[in-house]
């Protein structure tokens, strides 16, 4: 191909895939007609000169689905496109998905547990009532904030329990306590052991994980001390599930302060038919990695941001 005729392809293309200019207008440009600017574009993609890429976000999302599902072993693993990386656009979209997979799923006689936070405040926001019978809801772990910080578990229980028909089975306490023994007193008592013991039994769970810096509900909320926040940044802390601190590999951090832990042990998630992980940011991938690696969850939905990073994270790695 002669100098002058690659030159004159190349300008059409620039013109025509750079500068938004119409093939009539190039045509009046070049002096040619119109006709021949199509030829030249075609002639500008045979030769390699322009490269069309199609990038299909719900491919993508398919296969950074395949490969965290596989990864984990889990039963289902659902990526939602969110708009943009911040925190509140990723609560809203994947809260959205969480609430029309619950719709979906949900059935006669299903027990839901959950326990509290903004992310599954947001799920809650977007329930929509279902007909069904012999549903019960009930909280996983105590959540009275010792702060003005809200952990909306009042908030989630009652519109879970509007959307399924039944009235929710509340834990009104405090997700830590100050020492084991006050906690061995309360959960003592036969209507607390009972809330527990029905949180145990039910099928199906609605989890997240904290945040383990110091924008964590838990954190703000007031239940920890100076020590308590020490020895968390000791032992590696990833995040909280249930108000329990695990490391990245899915481990207890500190198993004194679990002690003074009021809610589910978290061995019991590892034994529902369904654990769902509602979580998404970049500031919860470390802690979404330590829940799937120690089978606390065996469904998650999340954003293509932090689904993302969890595949770059576990490259290399050995599966748990």
């Amino acid at each position: 191909m002669d100098a002058t005729k690659l030159k004159r392809i190349v300008r059409a293309a620039k013109m025509y895939y750079q500068l938004d200019y119409s093939q009539q207008q190039i045509a009046a440009e070049l002096g040619i007609s119109r006709p021949s600017v199509s030829r030249l574009l075609h002639e500008a993609k045979e030769q390699g000169i322009v490269r069309v890429e199609i990038i299909d976000p719900t491919e993508d999302a398919e296969k950074l689905s395949d490969v965290i599902r596989r990864r984990y072993g889990l039963a289902e693993c659902i990526i939602v496109s969110a708009s943009s990386r911040d925190d509140a656009t990723i609560k809203t979209a994947i809260g959205k998905r969480a609430a029309a997979y619950l719709r979906d799923t949900v059935k006669d006689g299903d027990t839901i547990g959950a326990t509290w936070g903004t992310t599954l405040y947001e799920v809650t926001r977007h329930l929509t009532p279902k007909h069904v019978n012999g549903v019960k809801v009930v909280q996983l772990n105590g959540g009275v904030s010792h702060s003005e910080t809200n952990t909306y578990a009042h908030d989630i229980l009652n519109r879970l329990g509007e959307t399924f028909s039944t009235a929710p089975h509340f834990l009104p306490l405090p997700a830590v306590v100050d020492h084991p023994v006050v906690k061995e007193a309360i959960v003592a008592d036969r209507h607390i052991r009972r809330t527990l013991d029905l949180g145990k039994k039910a099928n199906l769970a609605l989890i997240t994980v904290g945040d383990r810096t110091d924008n964590s509900s838990l954190v703000q909320a007031g239940y920890f001390t100076e020590e308590d926040l020490k020895v968390l940044k000791e032992k590696g802390a990833a995040g909280d599930i249930c108000s329990t601190f695990i490391d990245r590999s899915g481990r207890i951090c500190n198993e004194t302060l679990a002690a003074r832990t009021i809610g589910i042990e978290l061995d019991d998630l590892r034994k529902k038919e369904r654990s769902v992980l509602v979580a998404g940011g970049l500031n919860k991938v470390e802690g979404i990695i330590g829940a799937l690696n120690g089978g606390y969850a065996n469904v998650l939905i999340t954003d293509q941001f932090t689904a993302e990073s969890m595949v770059e994270r576990q490259t290399g790695e050995a599966p748990a």
